[in-house]
């Protein structure tokens, strides 16, 4: 099949182009539409018209855009200038929905969650979607409180609105340059930006999936000392200052939702270094809502035994693991499952990361003097049946915790240990009491997260027979591993992964155990002991996910020590 609608010397889009041009796409993380603009000579409304004659589409162009209204109630911004597409509703109150890429990856079976039933997929140019994004934006924030309220606010606030149309629109280089980062790194879903001085250059990185990825390398000492100086105006700190670390925040507005920059800026022997953690309130509160532990990843065994724990009447759950492994998701996905409405659930946290409908949420303020302990104090004299306490960081929290586990009521916790049997050790160096340790204890949770493999493009591929060897697989093993590694494609962003999951190595207590903890057995004693009850370790958790295929080894021993 080929069609021309514009005239017989311009060139035919077929099935054979089509296709490569949508292997092309994929591969450059770009449109189809951009790719086909590469070779067809027309205008883009005559592309798009050709276009979606070849794909039987309806199409739109800007005029059509302009007389028809988006259902933002229906599908709100972010979530559509994210996924590059727009619910529109016609005069008749029925919906369609505009589309720049119809083969984007993940759109259909995104669409057929979020968007209403029944809404025709509609063709039209990128370029104008794009537009048609920029002008709704404006009018948005126009309608936003009214202008003159809406800046005001802003000004008593000092939370900037970034926007593809306020970056543009930026007078300095340097402004533009951390404003379009900002903005960039929020759209790529990154959790960390990290701004590193280099020798005569600044090296732009984000950690997305919990590795760091480089994004860019801008020239020039005068600019990586000009974007540090912005980052420091912005974070209130001290521009002056040069020799010592320096910590801050700020926030600024993306989309209509407020999102939260925690900044570390470090000196460094070509300058300084910046570190900024992102935090979207607004989408985890999104994400946590109806959050249960099935969506984490965990395989099923250990989500029995984290409900098992999370549904006891009394005592402490500790869930442990380094910064970045998801321990508080996984408490609050339990909460969530427990929290039916007939408890009083109490949280002190530092900070507050999610809401949660029917939860006491109270923010540690050590400048004011609220400190764990102290605020844990006070919860006890509020009537709770279920607290969690965000971390465990010192002896006296760590007291009160456990006599509130002891009076008769479940405490939710996180301490930062390497594994289960470490947690042991660090309460013990703390100087609790053993005994009133273990009687308050009901399990700990050691959890990692593990990067999974795209699925369109890991290949079938054996490990070398070292990496084998040095990763404590035994040759005879080796049949029951379907290895695969990572190739990188443009759904994944050219890394080989898409997406975490997570692994749990779980302590389940039981008089043993709690006689050869009170007792200070050596851990080796109490590692068979937890063995023989069911506890799996995380090593072995991580080759589980190798042998079906969902992971690499090389990311298995990334996440994990071999034994």
């Amino acid at each position: 099949m080929q069609i021309n609608v514009v005239s017989p010397d311009k060139p035919v889009i077929d099935a054979a182009m089509l296709s490569q041009a949508c292997e092309q796409a994929i591969a450059r993380s770009t449109s189809l539409i951009r790719v086909l603009e590469e070779t067809y000579q027309g205008t883009p409304d005559e592309l798009v018209a050709v276009l979606g004659e070849v794909l039987r589409m309806p199409v739109l162009v800007m005029d059509d855009l302009h007389a028809l209204y988006p259902a933002f109630d229906r599908l709100p911004f972010a979530l559509a200038a994210k996924r590059e597409c727009m619910l529109l509703q016609k005069e008749d109150q029925s919906y369609l929905l505009a589309v720049g890429d119809p083969f984007r990856p993940g759109l259909r079976d995104w669409v057929e969650e979020y968007v209403p039933v029944g809404a025709l997929w509609h063709l039209v140019h990128p370029a104008d979607l794009a537009a048609f994004f920029v002008q709704q934006e404006q009018t948005m924030r126009a309608m936003d409180n009214v202008l003159s309220a809406a800046q005001e606010n802003l000004t008593q606030s000092g939370i900037e609105e970034l926007s593809l149309k306020t970056i543009h629109e930026g007078t300095s280089q340097v402004v533009r340059l951390v404003h379009s980062t900002l903005y960039d790194a929020h759209k790529s879903q990154a959790s960390d930006i990290h701004l590193e001085t280099t020798p005569g250059a600044l090296s732009i990185k984000y950690r997305i999936d919990g590795v760091l990825t480089s994004v860019g390398i801008m020239q020039g000492v005068n600019l990586a000392e000009q974007v540090i100086s912005r980052i420091k105006v912005m974070s209130d700190l001290d521009i002056a200052e040069r020799r010592i670390p320096q910590d801050g925040r700020f926030k600024v507005s993306i989309q209509g939702r407020e999102i939260d920059f925690r900044v570390s800026v470090m000196p460094s022997i070509f300058g300084e270094d910046a570190v900024l953690r992102i935090l979207d309130r607004q989408a985890l509160t999104d994400h946590v809502e109806g959050l249960t532990l099935n969506q984490l990843g965990f395989n099923a065994a250990a989500i029995a035994s984290i409900r098992r724990l999370s549904s006891e009447p009394y005592g402490m759950l500790l869930v442990t693991g380094p910064t970045g492994s998801g321990k508080t998701t996984s408490l609050y996905a339990a909460i969530s499952e427990v929290n039916h409405g007939n408890d009083k659930i109490i949280t002190i946290e530092d900070p507050i990361e999610y809401q949660l409908s029917g939860v006491l949420q109270i923010p540690v303020n050590e400048k004011k003097g609220l400190t764990f302990a102290r605020g844990l104090r006070s919860i006890l004299r509020h009537d709770p049946d279920k607290i969690m306490v965000g971390e465990i960081r010192d002896a006296e929290t760590a007291q009160i915790a456990i006599q509130a586990a002891l009076t008769g009521h479940l405490v939710f916790t996180t301490v930062h240990a390497n594994n289960v049997f470490d947690v042991i050790g660090r309460f013990a160096h703390m100087g609790v009491d053993p005994y009133s340790f273990v009687s308050a204890l009901n399990g700990i949770v050691a959890q990692r997260l593990v990067r999974l493999l795209c699925p369109n493009c890991k290949v079938a591929e054996r490990p070398d027979q070292q990496m084998i060897a040095d990763s404590g697989i035994l040759p005879e093993q080796t049949g029951q591993f379907d290895f695969h590694s990572a190739k990188g494609c443009g759904h994944c962003r050219g890394s080989g992964y898409r997406g975490r999951g997570a692994i749990a190595e779980i302590l389940l207590l039981n008089d043993e155990i709690r006689e050869l903890i009170i007792a200070q057995a050596p851990i080796r004693r109490i590692k068979e002991a937890a063995r023989l009850n069911g506890t799996r370790f995380l090593r072995e958790a991580v080759l589980d996910r190798v042998k079906t295929g969902q992971t690499s080894l090389q990311e298995a021993n990334r996440v994990t020590v071999v034994a």
